[in-house]
């Protein structure tokens, strides 16, 4: 995608005067991407192990780096990853598992519908975070859709239930299928969950616009594993289980729904390791990243 500095500088001066003089917890820009090389971001990743630090990846045609960054949008470094191609990479996920920090990769965009199986690559979170670093994955999950290609953005670990959440786009209702985290070797089949309910979006007046603000671009688990959060174009949605609740009965109640402010083409989405709100940014440059207030 090309860079539209103008249009991004604008929304971010814009959000910087929403934001100011409210007590009440409000969205709020925690900083600006203005690295060139960065301008189609479509998977964002709070580190479990680096304090403020952000993982981030970007979509097919980028190659295979992963980039570190923090929260002000400033890069860190930039690492390679061995052994996996960035066919359409979509998501990123940072967790913690068998005592350890862990990203992974989604390889699960599929625009055209064609692919008969997509990749997700398990890294070991490096320490410390070295720019030009090449890693490999420790292990990857092959896997295929139940009923035929999908184009999949948005990925979530449930490390608690070794399993990995995802979530197609394009197709309506949105499902929720799984995969386990540690499968036996073989392209496993992806195990539908349930269908996720939507809360009603504002009408613009305009039916395709209001569509294709409603596909699916980004999820993210709460560290405190209840909430899933799933973003949107132009939303953000979150559902909440009880204690023990399966996610198949949680994600058929109505969200907690938001706007999201001055985003355009919101592709990325990660909870703050507080859990008390969330990171977004969109696939432009310079792409604001936004503080979002988890109001469940």
């Amino acid at each position: 995608m090309r860079p539209i500095p103008a249009l991004a500088a604008l929304a971010c001066c814009a959000l910087l005067a929403a934001c100011e003089g409210s007590k009440v917890p409000q969205p709020r820009l925690t900083g600006v991407i203005l690295d060139g090389a960065i301008d189609e971001t479509s998977g964002l990743a709070s580190s479990t192990h680096h304090g403020d630090t952000l993982w981030l990846l970007q979509d097919g045609g980028n190659g295979a780096f992963l980039h570190a960054i923090s929260r002000r949008g400033s890069r860190i470094a930039t690492v390679r990853i061995a052994g996996a191609r960035n066919t359409d990479w979509e998501d990123l996920d940072s967790f913690e598992y068998l005592d350890r920090h862990w990203l992974l990769i989604a390889d699960t965009g599929d625009n055209g519908g064609l692919r008969r199986t997509a990749q997700l690559h398990v890294v070991a979170e490096p320490d410390p975070i070295r720019d030009g670093a090449t890693l490999r994955p420790s292990w990857s999950i092959a896997f295929r859709w139940p009923d035929g290609p999908r184009d999949c953005e948005a990925v979530a670990v449930d490390a608690r239930a070794g399993e990995v959440l995802l979530i197609s786009k394009k197709r309506k209702p949105a499902q929720l299928f799984s995969v386990p985290l540690r499968p036996a070797r073989g392209v496993v089949v992806a195990r539908r969950i349930g269908t996720l309910a939507e809360a009603p979006a504002p009408t613009t007046g305009d039916a395709r616009r209001d569509a294709l603000g409603r596909q699916i671009t980004g999820a993210d688990l709460s560290p405190d594993g209840r909430t899933l959060a799933v973003l949107t174009y132009d939303r953000l949605l979150l559902y909440t289980r009880s204690p023990g609740e399966p996610w198949a009965r949680a994600v058929a109640r109505m969200p907690a729904a938001q706007p999201l402010p001055w985003l355009h083409q919101a592709e990325a989405i990660a909870w703050a390791p507080d859990g008390k709100g969330l990171i977004a940014t969109g696939e432009f440059s310079p792409a604001p990243l936004v503080w979002l207030p988890a109001s469940r």
